[in-house]
């Protein structure tokens, strides 16, 4: 488990800009659409509202607190909400793994 907990540390802050990174195209196209200046801020603003409650979004935070219990929650929000994917978990615990799967399915 400690293992498992170095590489979450380690990996998460990539995953998050990763994450951002798209999050940050996907405002490009509202702003970039062919709607009212004022339909693109109100999609905008709901879009960032909607993400701001995010996994990939918040992970780091709630990852701060250094309780390693989060870690599970965490990888799992960041799973559901396609910040990662099963394949990012290379290197990490079959054990830990094969739990996430469980409640995946």
């Amino acid at each position: 488990m400690e293992k498992d907990w170095k590489l979450f540390r380690k990996k998460l802050g990539s995953w998050q800009e990763a994450y951002m990174d798209k999050l940050v195209e996907e405002y490009k196209s509202i702003l970039n659409s062919d709607a009212l200046s004022s339909d693109k801020y109100w999609a905008l603003r709901k879009k960032i509202y909607e993400d701001y409650k995010s996994p990939g979004v918040l992970a780091r935070d709630v990852s701060r607190s250094k309780s390693r219990s989060n870690m599970f929650i965490i990888l799992l929000g960041l799973l559901r909400d396609e910040a990662i994917t099963m394949d990012d978990l290379d290197g990490f615990s079959d054990e830990l793994k094969e739990d996430l799967q469980q409640l995946l399915k």
